[in-house]
């Protein structure tokens, strides 16, 4: 079982998660009841569904991380998952994405977009194996 499919499992085990097919029509989806929350597209990447008010205010703990990829204007961030620190760190996202998205303030209009996921916008390489964690 990869890295992907057993995140997959253990986030359609939480409540009021359901594991469907992505909106963007490749790979599997975790939707929340507000919104899908990730989109599970290979064995090694994940697109989350932030809000762009998480995104900036995490950006630079975010940025740091070699599994993390960020597109500008997005409120999509791409997870690759290369170990196990990577899927706890995917359940640690995913857990704040939660609960950005069941804020009742109204995400303001900076010009990001909640259409479509990274999916095609990101290229992940493959990291060092002399420098990975």
């Amino acid at each position: 079982m990869t890295l992907a499919q057993r995140a997959l499992e253990q986030l359609a085990a939480w409540p009021d998660l359901t594991a469907g097919p992505a909106s963007c029509g490749t790979g599997r989806a975790i939707s929340s009841p507000r919104s899908e929350i990730a989109h599970f597209h290979s064995d090694h990447d994940v697109d989350l569904h932030l809000t762009s008010r998480a995104i900036r205010r995490f950006s630079g703990d975010l940025s740091e991380s070699t599994a993390i990829r960020l597109v500008p204007g997005s409120r999509w961030v791409t997870v690759h998952l290369d170990c196990e620190t990577d899927v706890d760190l995917l359940m640690s996202l995913v857990s704040m994405a939660l609960k950005a998205h069941q804020s009742p303030v109204p995400e303001p209009a900076d010009g990001s977009t909640t259409l479509g996921c990274n999916f095609h916008r990101v290229t992940v390489l493959p990291r060092d194996p002399a420098t990975a964690p």
